[in-house]
């Protein structure tokens, strides 16, 4: 008898979890074992029923999809987790993965692509939904770009430091990890935040990040100040 995959759906709107659901009634190899509407809830559901997929959106109250990946990952690295979400842009998809997804598909899926998606994972396979896909190619292809500008001489307006914090802001670290990572304090990060944010005319997080990957800005080992 074939073993099916057991999955714990997480989205804050109970219509969402109840279509996703008769989307899934017909794959006899998929089950749904658990439900949350939030975060927490969905830390909650892995912890009671032990699913081999979490399908989870990232805009939920109490705590986000992203906090509850990175939580579940480190907690119970075996179960896949797939995201199920509106969001399309490239930051999204570069922190959910960064966070620990395994894969990531848009709520416009129909249901041949929500399964595959589920399968793949399952598997221990990783999953982009086609717009995913041409989102990434985009990102790529402006980086691209970016980079050639950088070799032509233009240069970015950051100290060294600077570059390195705002490697580990794009890669979604938090002042108190940057901190312990770059061997400073979280005061000595703030700072150093604030700075970039004004030298770039930069006011939010989510165009910071955007910054990072136009410019190829990547995290590596980190040094110490000369």
């Amino acid at each position: 008898m074939q073993k099916k995959i057991r999955i714990v759906l997480a989205d804050d709107h109970t219509m969402i979890r109840s279509g996703i659901k008769m989307l899934l009634r017909d794959a006899s190899d998929i089950t749904v074992v658990g439900e949350a509407e939030n975060g927490e809830e969905a830390i909650r559901a892995v912890q009671e029923h032990t699913p081999d997929v979490l399908v989870i959106d990232l805009a939920m109250p109490k705590m986000s999809g992203i906090d509850a990946i990175r939580i579940i990952r480190k907690k119970y690295p075996a179960i896949k987790i797939l995201v199920l979400t509106m969001h399309e842009n490239e930051e999204y998809v570069l922190q959910i993965f960064k966070a620990g997804a395994s894969g990531y598909v848009v709520k416009t899926a129909g249901r041949d692509e929500l399964t595959a998606a589920i399968r793949a994972v399952a598997k221990g396979d990783r999953y982009f939904s086609s717009r995913v896909s041409e989102v990434l190619v985009e990102g790529f292809t402006r980086r691209e770009g970016e980079k050639q500008k950088d070799i032509t001489g233009v240069d970015l307006p950051l100290t060294r430091r600077e570059k390195e914090v705002l490697a580990l802001v794009a890669d979604g670290l938090t002042n108190q990890e940057i901190g312990e990572k770059l061997f400073i304090s979280h005061r000595t990060v703030d700072t150093h935040r604030t700075n970039i944010m004004q030298k770039l005319d930069i006011h939010d997080v989510a165009t910071l990040v955007r910054y990072a990957i136009q410019h190829g800005i990547v995290s590596g080992e980190s040094k110490s100040d000369s």
